[in-house]
């Protein structure tokens, strides 16, 4: 086996991907980060007030659905405890409420948004489409940004990855320094948007 080995030594590529390659790395490094967040810039557009009815939700129904099976392991509902190998499940409820513009000319009922109880009453945007009521205020446009925090965290380091393909040398360490803060933000403001969205 050690004579074969050194018969036949590995063929490494030095630089790595070839241009096509690297082309297609970049696009695909771009897109899983550019095209979730810009799906999401409606829902954020919606609950900062860009476009939308505001008003307020009255939750007035739920009705159980059953549980949702999340897997093997974890706690809640249906598992068995820490370190257990029993199926995680949760209760799916589809809850309903009415909407009141502040105008007082919308009143319908419509799907409230997931978490909600009856009898919670809340700020909230009924969409273009009239078909739901989504919260508003500072928490839910913190929410709302959880996606496009993450793509930007994506992206921080994608100019030095181009740069260092291409054999630019000049700017790499201001690469760096900006891929780090643009990483670090990002990540900081996903991690807030998350807790927002569970608070």
């Amino acid at each position: 086996m050690t004579q074969f080995l050194s018969e036949n030594p590995a063929v490494t590529r030095g630089n790595g991907p070839g241009p096509w390659g690297r082309v297609l790395l970049v696009l695909l490094w771009a897109g899983l980060c550019v095209v979730p967040a810009v799906s999401a810039l409606g829902e954020l557009g919606l609950v900062a007030g860009g476009s939308g009815t505001p008003g307020t939700l009255r939750v007035v129904s739920c009705e159980d659905l059953g549980r949702e099976d999340l897997g093997p392991g974890g706690v809640g509902p249906g598992g068995v405890g820490p370190g257990g190998v029993g199926p995680e499940a949760r209760s799916r409820y589809d809850c309903r409420g009415w909407f009141t513009s502040d105008s007082g000319e919308a009143v319908m009922e419509v799907p409230a948004p997931p978490g909600t109880e009856v009898g919670d009453v809340l700020r909230a945007r009924l969409t273009p489409e009239g078909d739901r009521a989504v919260p508003a205020g500072a928490k839910a446009v913190l929410a709302a940004l959880t996606l496009p925090a993450t793509g930007l965290a994506g992206l921080g380091f994608l100019p030095y990855v181009v740069m260092h393909w291409l054999g630019v040398r000049r700017g790499r360490r201001a690469a760096v320094t900006g891929g780090v803060l643009i990483t670090a933000a990002g990540a900081a403001l996903a991690v807030a948007g998350l807790v927002a969205a569970h608070a």
